[in-house]
């Protein structure tokens, strides 16, 4: 069995039931969420080894956090304990054409305050074939940039796979700030996930004659970010995500693999949204797991966008289907007929 390791922040998600509104609710859900905690439950309930590395508070709420992962089989003995507070972060889903929005409150989380010796990535790599993170985890600033570079460093020395998702998010910095620290760090990635505005908003590498409002998506414009990305950084492979939001119940989904001056493209699905939130990571999830099993790069980014597909139909952050499942969608099967 194939071994993965992630990196990043879990926080607790606050979000009210159902499609009520923030001012509208007298009570929240909780749940628990992070970018590459998410993808850890994704490989975990495919069966893969999955670790995932963090830092939490010793408290109860910290516990749960990590009984959370547990819960979905996730390798949890490598999350430290520390910090006085988890992040959280609230949830209002979307519908029509009303936006979904996220607020954050993780200023001074444990991981946020890390230190580099709270990880000896030597042991925690001991077995490891691949190791994912996001650009998130650098992002919350203090020592994560340099524990991250660290990670990076001595899982290429040992030759396991680094995969990234770019994931920018400017309420966590500025584009000058993500450009900065992600190029120090990119040159130790082999797979590089982004979505349709990641490479301009990190590196100013933009698709042209696309708009992702209007749902105009020109294939050749993101083969031409993933071969700039791949000249850039050197990197092995380039993912992209390709959304077109009709509007925030209702998308069409797609991606692109990009390798060696060659891209595929997977089948577009049109989707109804349960909740979006999750439907990255669970595409990373799709992904890892589909090259690890040896599928070539057609039926790796097929698995990996009906794996996430799915994803969006599901509450919360978690992606909790079967390689069953998605991959009797990834072979046609999208009529979505009661199963008896």
């Amino acid at each position: 069995m194939a071994r993965v390791v992630t990196f990043g922040e879990i926080m607790m998600r606050l979000n009210p039931e159902g499609y009520l509104r923030f001012i509208q609710a007298d009570k929240f859900e909780a749940t628990y969420a992070g970018g590459e905690a998410n993808v850890a439950v994704s490989l975990a309930n495919y069966g893969v080894d999955a670790a995932f590395v963090s830092k939490v508070p010793a408290h109860e709420i910290g516990q749960c956090a990590v009984n959370a992962l547990r819960h979905f089989g996730v390798d949890t003995r490598y999350m430290v304990r520390g910090g006085n507070r988890l992040g959280v972060y609230y949830c209002e889903k979307g519908a029509s054409q009303r936006a979904s929005k996220v607020i954050y409150d993780r200023k001074y989380s444990a991981i946020s305050l890390a230190e580099p010796a709270d990880f000896d990535w030597d042991r925690i790599f001991e077995g490891a074939d691949w190791f994912h993170w996001t650009g998130i985890t650098p992002a919350l600033g203090g020592n994560l940039p340099e524990i991250c570079l660290q990670a990076c460093k001595i899982a290429k020395a040992k030759g396991i796979i680094v995969s990234c998702d770019l994931n920018f998010r400017k309420k966590l910095w500025t584009n000058a700030q993500a450009n900065e620290t992600m190029s120090r760090l990119m040159p130790y990635v082999d797979v590089c996930i982004a979505n349709e505005e990641d490479a301009k908003d990190v590196f100013g590498i933009e698709a042209e004659n696309t708009d992702i409002n209007s749902g105009k998506l020109d294939h050749q414009g993101y083969i031409s970010v993933a071969k700039q990305l791949c000249e850039r950084f050197g990197f092995k492979k380039v993912a992209i995500t390709l959304r077109s939001s009709i509007s925030a119940s209702d998308n069409d989904w797609a991606a692109m693999l990009y390798e060696n001056g060659e891209a595929v493209f997977s089948p577009s699905y049109r989707i109804h949204i349960i909740d979006r939130v999750g439907g990255g990571d669970s595409f990373g999830g799709g992904l890892i797991y589909a090259q690890l099993a040896g599928k070539n790069n057609q039926d790796s980014i097929n698995f990996a966008v009906a794996a996430s597909c799915l994803k969006h139909t599901i509450e919360h952050d978690f992606n909790m289907v079967s390689v069953a499942e998605v991959e009797s969608l990834a072979g046609g099967n999208a009529t979505g007929r009661v199963q008896r």
